[in-house]
C-alpha cells in the first residue's frame, strides 16, 4: 500500500527548519517523519471541505490518520486547549512522538499557506513546550502546518528565521480525477440513501 501511495518519494519532503534548530541526530529523524503530501483520500471529502471538516474527518477516521503519519504518534487531544496569560487558544492537534519523545502540534489549513500562519506556530511551540514539555526527559516540540497548498518560496521564507522547529506540508483529501468524482455521490448522498427513514 505503501509503494503504491509512492511514501518513498513522501518521505521527508516537506519544507522545514529543523536542521537549523534541532541537533544533528534529532533534525534528521524530524524531518524523516513529515512527509508532503499527506494523503488523505480516505476521508472522501473534495478540495472545497473546510478546515473544520478535514479535522473532524481525521477524528473519525483516527487509525487511518496515524497510518498515514507513520509509527510512533501517539494522539493527546484535538481543540487541545491552552491558556496563556489568561487567554484561550486551542490546538487543532496534538501528539507525542514516542521514538523523538516530543510533543508535535499540528495545524490544519483548508487553504494555501500564508506566511503568518509560521508566526502563529511558533507561538503553539513556546506555549506547549513551557506548559507540557518535561525538560529532562522530553526533546523540543515540533510544529507541522498542514496547508491545501504552498508556495514553496514564501514557505522557505517563512523558516528562514524562525526559532522553533517547524514542517510545512500539503494534503490530498480525493485521488479521482474530477471528471470521475464529479460523477459520484457524495459521502452525504451515499448516507442519505442507505439510512432507515429514507423512501
Amino acid at each position: 500500500m505503501q509503494i503504491q501511495n509512492r511514501l518513498y518519494e513522501r518521505q521527508a519532503a516537506a519544507l522545514t527548519n529543523f536542521a537549523s534548530v534541532l541537533p544533528a541526530p534529532w533534525s534528521d529523524l524530524a524531518r524523516a517523519l513529515v512527509k508532503s503530501p499527506y494523503n488523505f483520500d480516505f476521508l472522501g471529502i473534495g478540495p472545497d471541505a473546510r478546515e473544520r471538516e478535514v479535522e473532524q474527518g481525521l477524528l473519525e477516521h483516527v487509525r487511518s490518520f496515524l497510518l498515514e503519519l507513520g509509527a510512533g504518534f501517539a494522539l493527546v487531544g484535538s481543540q487541545y486547549h491552552l491558556d496563556v496569560g489568561g487567554d484561550d487558544f486551542y490546538l487543532d492537534l496534538l501528539f507525542y512522538h514516542l521514538v523523538l519523545r516530543c510533543y508535535i502540534v499540528i495545524d490544519l489549513k483548508a487553504g494555501k499557506f500564508q506566511p503568518e500562519y509560521a508566526g502563529k506556530m511558533n507561538f503553539y511551540l513556546s506555549a506547549v513546550d513551557e506548559q507540557l514539555r518535561d525538560p529532562e526527559h522530553d526533546q523540543p516540540s515540533i510544529g507541522i502546518l498542514l496547508c491545501r497548498d504552498r508556495n514553496k518560496l514564501v514557505a522557505e521564507y517563512a523558516l528562514r528565521d524562525l526559532a522553533k522547529p517547524v514542517g510545512i506540508s500539503t494534503y490530498l483529501t480525493e485521488t479521482l480525477p474530477a471528471t470521475l468524482a464529479a460523477a459520484l455521490p457524495s459521502t452525504r448522498q451515499l448516507e442519505a440513501e442507505l439510512t432507515p427513514d429514507h423512501p
